[in-house]
């Protein structure tokens, strides 16, 4: 991950703004060993209006609702201290636009295996970070291929939290697509349907209708959220119902949503170019509608955008 040529003069520790030389992890802190930490990734985008964070609340609940997953009964801190957190923290870096990373890990003790016996801590970092997926993804679409990796089964690795030890997964399903020549991975659930990609809910269009996998055996993207509301108000019935492999191959459309990302079209999977030729106008339309929220120019925004100032 490249966090941008800039550093931010401060990140936000246990409620604290502290300059990036503090905001360092001891060698023998658990999370760093087990992967107990939570975490989510948020954008702050620039609009008329000054920076805005999208969906700051439903991000932060998401992250407790985390937390809560791994465990943790109770938290030193609540979604009002973090909501300040981060826009403090975006105020201070300066940067228009950004991305937010807040996470809880567990330090202070854990060796056990419990998150019993240790204590939850936070902190908060931002970034300049653009173009996830490549610079000419937005207008030519990306190459993906059927990972060999599985996706957790939910009661494994619970799939409703966004919990640092999952993302190994990704990294490997992640690390085999590129070094095969593709852009990004799609992964199957263990019954061998369709999940989603490595850091990407994924959505299908057949004859109108935009058809994206149930959740059971996914996480519940803000942005994956956002674009079903946005197909809606656009006039597509929006599905979720399992997909099956073969139905990208014989798609009209496919394209993925997530934070990075934001949305973006597959114009190839396994080799197989999507669609017939003739254009992705429902994912274009998505795109504009999508981009037009995050900027505060849609009547959308007022209901998704906390302004920083």
């Amino acid at each position: 991950m490249t966090t941008g040529s800039t550093t931010p003069p401060h990140m936000w520790l246990n409620g604290k703004l502290v300059p990036p030389s503090e905001a360092r992890l001891d060698f023998l802190t658990p999370a760093l060993h087990y992967g107990v930490a939570a975490f989510e990734g948020i954008r702050c985008y620039r609009t008329p209006r000054g920076p805005a964070i999208f969906r700051l609340q439903e991000h932060l609940e998401r992250l407790l609702h985390s937390a809560r997953v791994l465990g943790w009964r109770e938290l030193p801190f609540g979604i009002e201290d973090l909501a300040e957190g981060c826009k403090n923290v975006v105020r201070a870096s300066g940067f228009r636009e950004c991305y937010i990373r807040p996470l809880i890990w567990l330090a202070e003790g854990g060796w056990n295996l419990t998150v019993d016996g240790g204590k939850a801590h936070a902190g908060i970092a931002v970034w300049e970070w653009k173009a996830y997926l490549g610079a000419a993804a937005l207008e030519q679409g990306v190459r993906a291929n059927v990972s060999t990796f599985t996706r957790h089964h939910p009661n494994v690795m619970m799939t409703k939290a966004k919990i640092s030890g999952n993302y190994p997964n990704s990294v490997l399903a992640k690390t085999e697509s590129l070094r095969l020549g593709f852009d990004e991975a799609i992964l199957l659930d263990p019954q061998g349907m369709v999940a989603e990609c490595t850091g990407e809910n994924i959505f299908v269009v057949r004859r109108g209708r935009v058809i994206t996998p149930p959740p059971g055996a996914i996480l519940e993207g803000i942005t994956r959220d956002s674009v079903m509301t946005l197909a809606r108000d656009l006039g597509h019935e929006v599905v979720e119902q399992p997909l099956s492999r073969d139905q990208l191959y014989i798609a009209d459309e496919v394209f993925v949503t997530g934070t990075a990302a934001e949305v973006i079209g597959l114009r190839e999977v396994d080799f197989r170019p999507i669609g017939s030729g003739r254009g992705t106008p429902v994912t274009r339309a998505l795109q504009d509608a999508y981009h037009a929220a995050v900027r505060g120019e849609h009547a959308r925004s007022a209901g998704w955008l906390t302004f920083v100032s």
